[in-house]
């Protein structure tokens, strides 16, 4: 099978997230077959859910569609680096390869902080790729930000 990037749909569900008021995260995950089989965009303010993260969300919407815990050989592609809770669900579900764009040396939990697939503790390692519409998604955030700062 041919590589095909997902990361357009997720910057489009990172647009979605921003225009609801929320941080501009978006993620997709992708079946071994190519097709798409969730998408989600950050939902924690209107979920007043703090775990309402677009990895998590997209988890477990793949989860629920293949009637399981686990998503061996799926792809998921994030606009930002997943944070530690996110990478650990990345790790729990079984993803084969984790692609994003933006890192987050602030709250990211792959390649900064606790850098959870480094860890003993983990019982599956996705390969990960990084940079994948790097300047796109940070710039979102970039954007999102500053509007929240009255454009400073």
């Amino acid at each position: 099978m041919v590589f095909k990037s997902q990361m357009n749909q997720a910057l489009a569900e990172a647009r979605a997230a921003a225009g609801r008021g929320e941080v501009p995260v978006g993620a997709v995950i992708v079946a071994p077959d190519g097709r798409v089989v969730a998408s989600a965009g950050n939902r924690t303010r209107e979920l007043n859910d703090p775990t309402a993260h677009a990895e998590i969300l997209a988890i477990r919407a793949a989860c629920a569609s293949a009637g399981s815990e686990r998503l061996p050989g799926h792809d998921i592609y994030v606009t930002l680096e997943p944070c530690p809770m996110c990478a650990a669900a990345i790790a729990f579900a079984r993803i084969a390869r984790l692609y994003y764009g933006a890192s987050d040396p602030k709250s990211g939990g792959v390649a900064h902080g606790p850098q959870v697939f480094d860890h003993a503790q983990v019982h599956h390692v996705p390969e990960v790729y990084d940079g994948l519409a790097e300047a796109e998604s940070a710039g979102l955030l970039r954007e999102f930000f500053r509007d929240r700062r009255g454009g400073e």
